[in-house]
């Protein structure tokens, strides 16, 4: 097995990146699928407010590919933007209730199938943990947050044909995978109606430095590519999701948080994400914190959304 100390040199160019959002895009607009409202009774245990009118479960199950879930929340009163919540690794389902009072609508998307309204579906875990980075890695983009994505784009489908959705207006905001993927689906929306996105202390944020840093939400990547032959493979699978080798594509506005106790995505990583951004930008280092949901970030994103959205 190949050691290297520059996995930089195997991420993929620009243009690579570029196809391979390209190939998402085409793959997720031409799939077929079902969408069907859950109707649910009893005691959801993954799951909280309920209260306003017409939240529901959306159900999709697209033609080829396990069905997933969607918790859609929509505006008091519309046509409102979009703003689209995605989960963290452990695939909580969110709703957003504070977010729907200020005018807007909530799509949390939750892919893979990973949870259901009941909760989680371990059938799909691999020692009671989601495959998702590992199956990045190993098929080197192939697979993994590439099916992640397109699952994303097919509920996006559905979310911008509601009558109350500004379909121009669209952004993306979650903690953790959900910030990291928030990035990843500003970059993939390019110039297809982005507005913003914001980022709580995001995953998927400049790797190596991350893992130099000691990040062990990485330990996953670390036991992968130590089992592989071809480690350069690995990395070109981990550049095509790293929201570093995106930055040429994120020039709508972004927020960023880091949480200085972060042993599981180091401030470091989020800082050099910053640097590199050249659009309008804000950054926040919570001193003191530890990785999670930050307090500070509830009022910090309804403020950019109110800025942007």
């Amino acid at each position: 097995m190949r050691k290297t100390t520059k996995p930089y040199d195997f991420y993929p160019e620009r243009q690579e990146i570029d196809a391979w959002l390209e190939g998402i895009m085409t793959e997720g607009k031409s799939i077929g699928y079902d969408a069907e409202a859950i109707e649910l009774t009893g005691y959801a245990p993954n799951f909280g407010v309920r209260h306003l009118r017409d939240f529901k479960y959306i159900r999709f199950s697209p033609a080829g590919r396990d069905e997933f879930y969607a918790y859609w929340q929509p505006a008091l009163s519309g046509p409102a933007p979009l703003l689209v919540h995605l989960p963290a690794y452990s695939a909580n389902i969110s709703s957003q209730p504070d977010l729907v009072v200020q005018g807007y609508n909530i799509l949390h998307i939750n892919p893979l199938g990973y949870m259901t309204p009941l909760g989680p579906d371990f059938s799909k875990a691999r020692d009671r943990s989601w495959p998702v980075l590992p199956d990045t890695v190993q098929s080197g983009g192939k697979r993994g947050y590439r099916d992640w994505l397109i699952n994303c784009v097919i509920a996006l489908r559905w979310a911008q044909e509601q009558q109350e959705c500004l379909k121009d207006r669209l952004s993306f905001f979650g903690t953790s995978q959900g910030g990291g993927t928030a990035l990843l689906l500003a970059s993939l929306y390019q110039n297809k109606g982005i507005r913003c996105a914001a980022a709580d202390v995001p995953f998927l944020t400049d790797i190596p430095t991350a893992i130099k840093h000691g990040g062990n939400a990485y330990d996953a990547v670390r036991e992968v590519l130590a089992g592989m032959e071809n480690e350069s493979r690995g990395w070109y699978g981990l550049g095509l999701i790293d929201t570093l080798s995106h930055v040429h594509r994120l020039g709508s506005p972004v927020l960023l948080t880091a949480a200085g106790n972060d042993n599981s995505c180091p401030p470091a990583a989020i800082e050099n994400l910053f640097k590199k951004l050249s659009g309008t930008k804000l950054y926040c280092y919570l001193d003191g914190q530890k990785h999670g949901y930050t307090k500070e970030f509830g009022p910090l994103s309804a403020s950019w959304f109110r800025l942007y959205a």
